[in-house]
């Protein structure tokens, strides 16, 4: 939470849930409506029937409310632990996968335009999404060199681009469809897998991805 946050948090009457709620259901509508670069704080409030004072205690920005909107708390929560590296890589990847592919056109380039623009929204960037992400591989990867499938712990920065750089390229910088995310996903674990399990070279061949 950032420190503008918690300072309107503190003192005062409770906040309204409902109130979050309704600002969120109007960001997540607007932007699939009106896009991104097009949605203002006045609509929002508009559309969730709240004053902008509302919306203002508790984002400081258009950027700061879209980002706290579109990462809640609950993602990547717990890192998962389905019994194998493979599993257990294949739960993260879904998951971020799904927060971007789900999100409306646009979304996500002008949000991390935005938040590469912005100091203190690099730093909540940082810690909410990437390091999330980093300390959730970390722990998988922990897991898996006590069961033996590793013997040595690949970099969790290095695996962390492995892993979602190509799913960035294939939705926002490449002429692909998003239906075929699963096929590009499973082709990744095998990839990364190949690299980071033990074994002699080429006893693996990553599969290619069919459109």
């Amino acid at each position: 939470m950032s420190a503008r946050k918690q300072a309107r948090n503190q003192g005062g009457r409770p906040r309204d849930s409902r109130v979050d709620d309704a600002i969120a259901s109007a960001v997540r509508e607007l932007l699939a409506e009106v896009g991104y670069t097009r949605l203002t704080m006045a609509e929002v409030a508009a559309r969730a029937g709240v004053g902008k004072a509302a919306i203002y205690r508790r984002h400081a920005t258009k950027q700061e409310m879209i980002f706290d909107v579109l990462l809640p708390d609950q993602f990547l929560a717990a890192a998962p632990d389905c019994g194998s590296l493979r599993a257990d890589l294949a739960a993260v990847l879904a998951e971020i996968a799904d927060s971007m592919a789900s999100l409306p056109q646009g979304t996500v380039p002008g949000l991390l335009a935005d938040v590469h623009a912005d100091p203190a929204l690099r730093v909540r960037f940082d810690e909410k999404y990437v390091g999330v992400q980093r300390r959730t591989l970390t722990e998988i990867l922990d897991r898996a060199t006590a069961r033996g499938e590793l013997t040595t712990r690949p970099d969790p920065a290095t695996l962390n681009a492995l892993l979602v750089g190509p799913v960035f390229a294939w939705l926002f910088l490449l002429p692909e469809s998003p239906d075929q995310l699963p096929a590009l996903t499973s082709a990744l674990l095998d990839a990364t897998l190949a690299l980071t399990s033990p074994g002699p070279p080429g006893a693996q061949t990553p599969p290619a991805v069919r459109s």
